[in-house]
């Protein structure tokens, strides 16, 4: 059997944790981009860069939000600095980052399964998003060039849809809701998978509980990565052509 299946990945928490690098970079940018200080993040988790540089505007500098052409301009301006000033930092991803436990091998052998198709759906911008792969050598497991990315001003449940589109359309595959899984660490991005049309596959290694994973309705919850098997098994039951029939 081809082709049949996607499974698409979060990066931030759930494979790898660059924070302190993400931070810098994200500080820099905002004070190129708007001539203040970042004093004040918003919250991240499940959320996507454009999401998170509106809510640092009106945040850390009400008078310069914009909505409309201008607040376009000034989330292109800064989506062109943060892609900047993360790839200056690239050599600290590994210094001051780490793959979180399991991730390697969960990533590999969930893309040997038959008829797998793995990209990322995360909330990172496409070039920072691919930089962080690299450092840590996990780029050649995904399809990038059919993922959903924080570069597009869309919040994640659109940009799943948006993935299975392009997935769609390079694999000549209409992946189903039955057929598709995103693996993540948030409750938002269960509610992503929910209405972007994906089973959800749960890793409480983030800022959620499994708790409050399992009470926002993830398919499977999952501590952490390190039990390959099972993530594997989580994968395949959901995405088989039984359960995708």
């Amino acid at each position: 059997m081809g082709i049949h299946r996607l499974v698409l990945w979060n990066i931030d928490l759930t494979l790898l944790d660059v924070g302190r690098v993400t931070r810098a970079a994200y500080a820099d940018a905002f004070r190129t981009v708007i001539g203040r200080p970042l004093v004040a993040l918003p919250q991240t988790a499940g959320r996507t860069e454009s999401e998170i540089f509106f809510d640092a505007l009106a945040l850390n500098e009400p008078a310069a939000f914009a909505t409309g052409p201008a607040g376009e301009e000034l989330l292109a301006a800064f989506t062109a600095e943060l892609a900047t000033a993360f790839h200056s930092r690239r050599e600290l991803l590994t210094e001051e980052g780490w793959l979180l436990p399991g991730a390697r091998d969960a990533v590999a052998e969930v893309a040997a399964l038959p008829g797998v198709v793995q990209t990322v759906l995360t909330g990172a911008i496409k070039p920072n998003a691919i930089e962080k792969l690299r450092a840590f050598g996990l780029e050649q497991y995904f399809d990038t060039e059919v993922g959903g990315y924080g570069s597009e001003v869309f919040p994640k449940g659109a940009l799943l849809l948006t993935a299975r589109g392009r997935a769609a359309r390079k694999y000549g595959v209409d992946f189903t809701e039955r057929a598709t899984a995103y693996i993540a660490d948030s409750v938002r991005d269960v509610a992503a998978a929910r209405m972007g049309g994906a089973h959800s596959v749960a890793v409480a290694s983030g800022r959620s509980s499994a708790g409050e994973l399992r009470d926002e309705g993830a398919d499977v919850v999952l501590a952490d990565l390190t039990d390959t098997a099972r993530v594997v098994q989580a994968i395949d039951c959901l995405t088989s052509p039984a359960a995708a029939g």
